[in-house]
């Protein structure tokens, strides 16, 4: 193959990737290399506070921004706190109802309480690099191992050498953990020990529901980057699912290992008419 050719085939390949990248940031991921762990962790306590204090599953993200800056619903102490927060949270969580990501972690975190660390976790995820980086990390570990700052640290550290000053990556390695902490892969407030954290009915379908809106269909998306995230077996997150289709959450259908899972209750004709152009 000609000089010429591979160069027309490399820009093809980077045209195409651009293209994905740009639907799946209308359904709400974030594909960059950033991510908010260098200054915060998922910040489970403000979702639960922003999420109980405006209880409308159709609020804007205007309505979200100003229950933090203006009503401080969170509690912070300047209005530079309550910015730096708000902006935080919408870089985790986007909080706009625009945003299928967003749209659909609020219609399983109302319904599956008992869910709710796993589905944050789930939407924090996809929208922060830093955090997806250190999931091998997490998942190499065996449930009762030392989970330590120092060794998460050099693993982040060797995935980009000098990516990171010694000090960020201090802070961002005791964000992480806290975050998994929070998630319940992780637990201990000095001492972090692996443990198993508990999938539910609502946080396997958002996980089914991620891996849909990338394209992934069928048994496999049993197999993605987010089931794993359930810290279980596929035969449970199978289990799991079905519940979540028998409460009309989901629609699972499954004959032997052919499975079928659809989602009628979250996405609207614009999204999945982007979804078909991603396919």
């Amino acid at each position: 193959m000609s000089g010429c050719a591979v160069a027309g085939q490399a820009d093809r390949v980077i045209a195409v990737s651009r293209m994905l990248d740009d639907r799946l940031s209308r359904l709400g991921f974030r594909t960059g290399r950033g991510g908010g762990h260098g200054a915060r962790t998922m910040m489970l306590r403000e979702l639960r506070t922003l999420l109980g204090f405006v209880d409308d599953a159709d609020a804007s993200r205007e309505v979200y921004v100003n229950a933090i800056e203006i009503d401080n619903c969170l509690g912070k102490r300047s209005g530079r706190t309550r910015k730096i927060t708000a902006r935080h949270l919408m870089e985790l969580y986007a909080l706009d109802p625009n945003s299928a990501l967003f749209r659909s972690l609020l219609f399983f975190y109302k319904r599956d309480e008992e869910g709710q660390p796993l589905l944050a976790l789930l939407c924090a995820f996809t929208r922060d690099a830093i955090l997806r980086m250190s999931s091998p990390f997490i998942f190499q570990a065996h449930e009762g191992d030392r989970v330590t700052r120092g060794a998460l640290e050099e693993f982040l550290d060797s995935l980009e050498p000098g990516r990171f000053s010694k000090a960020t990556l201090k802070s961002t390695a005791q964000n992480i953990n806290s975050t998994w902490t929070q998630s319940g892969h992780l637990t201990g407030k000095v001492k972090k020990v692996r443990s198993r954290a508990k999938a539910t009915p609502g946080s396997t379908a958002y996980a089914l529901f991620l891996g849909y809106l990338q394209g992934i269909r069928g048994e496999a998306l049993f197999a993605s980057e987010y089931a794993k995230l359930l810290d279980c077996s596929v035969d449970r997150a199978i289990e799991l699912a079905e519940e979540a289709s028998r409460r009309g959450w989901i629609v699972l259908k499954r004959v032997g290992r052919v499975i079928e899972a659809l989602f009628p209750h979250l996405i609207n004709d614009q999204e999945m008419e982007w979804i078909r152009e991603q396919n």
